[in-house]
């Protein structure tokens, strides 16, 4: 499997991953203002808890929630020197994180913490912050997504729990295998501006609740 360097990719021009990162705010910005913007399936959909539906709503609430996937897509952008290993404890991560939402759910501002995580990872770009914060950003994350199952049954639970490390798993790989076959760099005004970007994108999504 490809090993990552701290800097990212070497080169001189952005990577498309990173074009594609850097308007990522006008894309959240459509998103916020939308009103089908459900970030469950079984709300979407209108389905029963069961563990089908529970399995495919888990595949799909990464992608339909627009901070889990910026999130996950920005992860790649640090260039941790990790392998399979890394992966593996963010997903271990976000699964106990998960369990302790349906232990202990109802934390105040858990939302509004969750987009602000990605400023987190804007801060880990630069350099501010050790990659190491990544880990309990990843468990608040999976704390808010076990917000949707709250009452269900044990099967769809385990169903949908599944399907969310699944699902954030195939997203965390190939983003990094999109960024290390790209041809750009993460190192100046690129890591600054995508940086940037993040923090700015995290301040939108948290703050804008409060406005609606």
């Amino acid at each position: 499997m490809t090993k990552f360097s701290r800097d990212g990719v070497s080169g001189s021009r952005p990577s498309l991953f990173g074009v594609a990162l850097a308007a990522s705010p006008l894309a959240l910005l459509i998103l916020a203002v939308s009103p089908a913007r459900a970030h469950h399936a079984m709300q979407l959909f209108h389905w029963q808890p069961t563990p089908f539906h529970g399995l495919i709503s888990g595949l799909l609430h990464p992608v339909l929630g627009p901070d889990h996937l910026l999130f996950l897509l920005a992860l790649s952008l640090v260039g941790l020197r990790q392998r399979a290993s890394w992966m593996l404890a963010l997903l271990g991560v976000g699964l106990l994180g998960s369990w302790a939402g349906l232990v202990l759910p109802g934390l105040p501002g858990a939302e509004a913490m969750v987009a602000l995580s990605l400023a987190v990872v804007a801060l880990v770009l630069l350099g501010r912050l050790p990659r190491l914060m990544l880990l309990p950003a990843f468990a608040l994350h999976g704390y808010v997504l076990s917000a949707s199952v709250l009452g269900w049954s044990a099967m769809p639970v385990a169903a949908y729990l599944a399907g969310l490390a699944l699902s954030q798993g195939l997203l965390l790989f190939a983003s990094l295998q999109l960024l290390a076959r790209s041809a750009g760099a993460l190192a100046g005004r690129t890591r600054l501006r995508l940086a940037l970007a993040l923090a700015g994108a995290g301040t939108f999504l948290a703050v804008a609740p409060l406005l609606a």
